[in-house]
């Protein structure tokens, strides 16, 4: 029986032959031998068959903000990629994924057993993710995105630093520099079932992936559109548990219906699911110490150009208040004003709609949706941003097919409405739901979703309400998640305001007046 002391961080195992010869120099104590209780020795032991706790549950000093410790899930995955130098973290949205691996990387790294760090991700969540993140909970570690020109990229990677950041297509654009730097020995795949797809894009992450000591794969969604999924993943992380050809994995997880068609075998989900190991999974109902619904704010600087405009306008608001031109009755159409650019589609004096590109938006909605492991419902308070947001998945028809997203506002005659949110309801096919908000009437039930994306606010409280209540009724099984984007100050007071229940409405003069100004 091995033991443990927890005080000198030792193990005392037993003096057997085998453990004489793995640790001949250990000292022996009470006629059992001491040996230091690390990883290596965790390691081994474990591999050897015996049941020992991971040092680093015990002795990492766990960096994190006040009153934010970690999940037991967190300590669940930080446990998974801290045993294995390859691993795949299959969490949902929001069980904390990116701060599992960080801590994971941080202690390895503290341990003496890991060095910088390379992340690769999507554009959108570089800076308001993965950068983030980090300086919340080691403030002391130096991380730089390597984003822009070649140059630009090569001139941030020469900096010092614990943390390299970079986006999937990125890779390429300096792939022969990254792969000689032997001092970035940790890589984290953030999103990877972005290489599902057997392209050129995932042919370089499996020449780039098998040079790092450790390396790890987080997605909350391994298989979006079939088993098969996983075999290009696996091609990149952990090559020997798939076939190497995949019409080999495609006959294990897949039956041929006819010419065209494959369907998946009964078992298909839970082998592929073998073939991702060792891998880790939590969904957001494991997660106890969660409540029953969780707010995130997104926060979302607007890109320049927009930045732009919007300041203007905020400047010319300001001293239309102080001159008295704005008034209690027409600063909610002020207000408005700065939503729609916040947004990225603004209504013109033409009545026409001007799409000024919120690309750092839209590409935050997508990527999440992705992620996403149930349906997801996006209120946007304006009927032309819930067409033109209807627009681009249209224009995505690869990764949006027709029938798997839907539009509702109120130029929607009431029987396609209750068409669109009976199929919401049963139709697996029917993932995203587009909306005004107002247009969601008292009662109606849409719990085949558990998140609900604001892609702006609402000025009214109770539209605000009554919009999140429509999956927050009898037959939700599942956690919510409410995900409220902000860039801009007017968006943050109104939130601010929704959150403690406050009718904002009433307070717009004086909030306009203070939001114009900060």
């Amino acid at each position: 029986m091995i033991q443990i002391s927890t005080k000198h961080r030792a193990l005392l195992i037993p003096d057997t032959p085998q453990f004489q010869s793995l640790w001949p120099e250990a000292p022996l104590l009470e006629g059992n031998r001491l040996i230091r209780h690390d990883l290596h020795n965790y390691v081994l032991l474990s591999r050897l068959g015996h049941k020992v706790p991971n040092p680093l549950l015990d002795y990492y000093d766990w960096p994190h903000p006040p009153d934010e410790p970690p999940f037991q899930a967190q300590r669940g995955t930080f446990n998974l990629l801290t045993s294995n130098t390859r691993g795949y973290v299959l969490n949902d949205l929001g069980t904390g994924k990116t701060r599992s691996a960080i801590w994971a990387w941080d202690a390895l790294n503290k341990h003496g057993v890991a060095n910088k760090l390379l992340v690769v991700c999507n554009v959108s969540t570089m800076e308001f993710t993965w950068k983030s993140e980090l300086f919340s909970i080691v403030p002391n570690r130096k991380a730089v995105v390597l984003h822009g020109t070649k140059a630009k990229r090569l001139e941030r990677l020469s900096e010092d630093a614990d943390v390299y950041i970079i986006n999937h297509d990125g890779l390429r654009v300096i792939f022969d520099e990254l792969m000689v730097r032997n001092d970035i020995d940790t890589l984290i795949i953030d999103e990877l079932a972005t290489y599902r797809n057997n392209t050129s894009r995932t042919k370089m992450m499996a020449k780039f992936a098998p040079k790092f000591q450790w390396a790890w794969g987080l997605t909350g969604r391994p298989m979006p559109r079939a088993p098969t999924d996983v075999w290009s993943q696996c091609r990149v992380l952990t090559p020997h548990s798939v076939p190497k050809r995949f019409t080999v994995a495609r006959e294990m997880l897949m039956t041929r219906w006819d010419t065209w068609t494959w369907k998946p075998r009964p078992d298909a989900k839970e082998r592929a699911f073998g073939m991702m190991q060792p891998s880790v999974r939590y969904t957001l109902d494991d997660v106890i110490e969660l409540p029953d619904a969780v707010t995130h704010l997104v926060n979302l600087p607007l890109p320049s150009h927009i930045q732009k405009v919007y300041d203007g306008l905020a400047k010319s608001l300001t001293a239309m208040v102080a001159s008295h031109q704005i008034t209690a009755v027409n600063a909610a159409v002020a207000m408005g004003k700065l939503l729609q650019i916040s947004c990225g589609w603004v209504y013109s004096s033409d009545s026409t709609t001007v799409n000024l590109n919120n690309q750092i938006r839209l590409d935050w909605l997508l990527d999440t949706l992705e992620e996403a492991e149930h349906k997801v419902i996006c209120f946007v308070p304006y009927r032309h941003a819930v067409e033109g947001l209807y627009k681009e998945f249209e224009s995505r028809p690869d990764e949006y097919p027709h029938d798997s997203f839907a539009m509702v506002h109120g130029d929607v005659k009431p029987s396609q409405r209750n068409n669109i949110f009976t199929r919401f309801q049963s139709d697996d096919r029917l993932r995203v739901l587009l909306a005004h908000p107002v247009c969601m009437a008292h009662g109606l039930t849409l719990t085949a979703a558990d998140t609900i994306i604001w892609y702006c606010p609402p000025t009214s409280l109770e539209v605000y309400e009554q919009a999140n209540a429509r999956i927050r009724r009898i037959g939700q099984k599942h956690r919510q998640q409410f995900y409220l984007m902000q860039g801009t100050p007017v968006e943050k007071k109104i939130y601010k305001l929704l959150r403690t229940n406050q009718l904002a409405q009433d307070a717009l003069l004086a909030m306009f007046a203070d939001a114009t100004q900060d």
